[in-house]
């Protein structure tokens, strides 16, 4: 069996079979139990190894946490030729035994006097070794083009990365400057008179919204009280909203009716408008003498009107279109007279829409439930106090839409009123 296994190495390929027999008699045997090491990494290496019989692991830091196996040998198999030619040289990898093994062992002194009888044999090694030489020069090519490829991948990817992350943080600057913009367009101080009180919240979904809203003074003990919503989110929507709500603003200025108002704002968005963007608007005219509230309705949600008992109603309605869709429009129009003490209450759809983390809708009965709880706050209070029972209600799940707040309300006595201007002188 050592004959045919010798005969089968390149090494002694060559070698007579009479010649074969003289060198395995002079090798030695060397038995290994399973798990033995042969030698280890870093070891001096000195002997040239035959597998007779038996599997060897050739392994990378052997028996630490990192151990990696780099090859298998069977029977016929060999190693460490490199130790017949390297005097002084190092094992670059341990050699382990998986179950018993028998090995043929020849040190550098035997292949030498080998070599010295059959010349030969040194031109074998010399072609074993060219063509190890070879194959390794090959896999190393081969492996330096593969990682020079995932390289050049990899540095693709973050190039590309990079690129979006720029992108990314170009866009959020553009984002909180739209965002900016967007908010300079809304009131900062809402306007304040003894016999009424005006209050405004708004939760954009995004950091930009469609959502707007605007309490002003007008002309003759007036005041405007505005709230719209914009279909869809995002930059596209404030931009309709920045457009819409300027509109609204400018045609309010001279003196016309809410419906009127509305009516002229639509035939301006629909000449000018290039898309199917459209925006739902409450825009309404409050006589601070008569206490009348005079309203249209371009499509959006009917107010709610809080008494001082606590009792809340829906002001009657009838359809109406939003701007921006037709040309010709149908709108609600109506008046309703507060009473001392009564809320009057705007919204977006938001609010009845949101969802808690189940998906349930918070719903207009759940705002009307809610609100008549706060028959004896002021206006602001009422907006602020809604919007923190949604925030609760919604418990972290993800906002949908905008969510905007109007209230106006009226002082319910005498003492109020007088409460107010001293907080007016202040």
């Amino acid at each position: 069996m050592s004959l045919n296994l010798l005969s089968k190495i390149p090494l002694f390929a060559g070698l007579p079979v009479g010649e074969l027999d003289e060198i395995i008699s002079a090798l030695d045997v060397r038995e290994l139990d399973d798990r033995e090491i042969l030698f280890r990494e870093g070891d001096p290496g000195e002997h040239f190894f035959v597998v007779l019989s038996g599997v060897l692991e050739v392994l990378m830091a052997e028996e630490t946490p990192e151990e990696l196996l780099l090859n298998v040998l069977y029977e016929g198999e060999y190693l460490g030729e490199m130790s017949l030619l390297m005097p002084g040289g190092h094992r670059t990898a341990s050699v382990r035994a998986r179950g018993k093994s028998t090995l043929l062992s020849m040190s550098r002194t035997q292949f030498m006097d080998i070599t010295k009888k059959h010349p030969e044999l040194a031109i074998s090694m010399v072609r074993v070794l060219s063509q190890r030489l070879d194959a390794t020069n090959t896999a190393t090519f081969r492996d330096l083009t593969e990682k020079n490829r995932q390289l050049q991948t990899a540095y693709d990817e973050l190039k590309a990365a990079q690129a979006q992350l720029i992108e990314k943080e170009r866009l959020e600057r553009e984002l909180q400057v739209a965002a900016d913009i967007q908010l300079s367009i809304l009131p900062d101080v809402l306007p304040d008179f003894p016999e009424f009180g005006f209050g405004a919240r708004i939760l954009p979904a995004r950091q930009v919204g469609g959502d707007f809203y605007d309490v002003f003074t007008l002309k003759d003990g007036r005041v405007g009280v505005l709230i719209g919503d914009v279909a869809d989110k995002g930059v596209p929507s404030a931009l309709f909203m920045a457009r819409a709500h300027a509109l609204i603003m400018a045609e309010a200025d001279i003196g016309l009716t809410a419906g009127d108002a509305l009516r002229l704002v639509n035939s301006h968005i629909t000449r000018l408008q290039k898309s199917t963007q459209f925006v739902t608007v409450l825009y309404g005219i409050l006589d601070l003498k008569t206490r009348e509230f005079s309203f249209a309705r371009a499509g959006h949600e009917p107010p709610l009107l809080l008494h001082l008992d606590g009792s809340v109603e829906r002001i009657p309605h009838s359809p109406g279109m939003a701007l921006g869709l037709w040309d010709e429009i149908t709108l609600d129009e109506r008046s309703v007279v507060l009473a001392p003490g009564d809320t009057l209450l705007l919204y977006t759809d938001g609010m009845t829409d949101c969802r808690d983390p189940k998906g349930e809708a918070f719903g207009l009965e759940r705002i009307k439930e809610v609100l008549s709880g706060f028959a004896n706050f002021n206006a602001q209070q009422v907006c602020d106090n809604l919007l923190e029972t949604l925030k609760k209600y919604q418990d972290g799940s993800k906002q949908d839409d905008d969510v905007t707040l109007v209230a106006v309300n009226t002082a319910s006595d005498v003492s109020t009123i007088r409460l107010r201007k001293s907080e007016t002188q202040k």
